[in-house]
């Protein structure tokens, strides 16, 4: 979306509207991901610190999980938010600065720290590949559900929550399925 198309969606005629607020068009998808992980990092900080010193890889699962899904659920119908996602993980350079600003929270960093520990024995290749795939599972899943919802078609999930507990299952399957042969 050029900047233009971004100054009339806001109202503005002046063509020049995001450059001045914002600086760069990076700049403009840093605040957007800052402003959201925010919000997703208020949710998780509470599950994380009710889960400290949990064994069951699916309690680590969930606070990876939830956190977006009750995000969505709040912003309400329609939200683009999990389309915005999508977007920035297809472009390398917009990727960086969304795990960056994720990055940038605690909550997440203790996360990532407790989920590896119940996997410990994964390979770091395979882990690698496992975190792209459930980061792939959350978003792509969301934005199915979001975008049934803004078109008014019945999405594949009755609701967020049970979005929630499908990705919650499938995600703590992909991180026990055994490792196959390699190359």
């Amino acid at each position: 979306m050029s900047n233009r198309q971004i100054g009339e969606a806001a109202g503005q005629s002046n063509t020049a509207v995001v450059s001045y607020h914002f600086g760069t068009k990076a700049d403009l998808v840093r605040a957007i991901a800052r402003k959201y992980a925010g919000e997703i990092e208020q949710v998780r900080v509470d599950m994380v610190a009710d889960i400290a010193g949990s064994e069951v890889l699916r309690d680590w699962v969930a606070c990876l999980v939830c956190p977006v899904t009750q995000h969505l659920a709040a912003l309400g119908s329609p939200t683009w938010y999990a389309r915005f996602c999508a977007q920035l993980m297809s472009d390398p350079a917009l990727q960086e600065i969304r795990v960056e600003e994720s990055l940038a929270y605690p909550s997440l960093r203790l996360l990532l720290n407790g989920f590896n520990q119940r996997v410990p024995d994964l390979p770091d290749d395979v882990r690698a590949e496992r975190w792209a795939m459930a980061r792939h599972l959350i978003v792509h899943m969301s934005v199915d559900r979001e975008r049934a919802l803004a078109d008014e078609t019945t999405p594949i999930q009755p609701s967020w929550d049970a979005l929630a507990a499908g990705l919650t299952d499938a995600i703590v399957a992909l991180w026990q399925a055994p490792v196959g042969q390699r190359g």
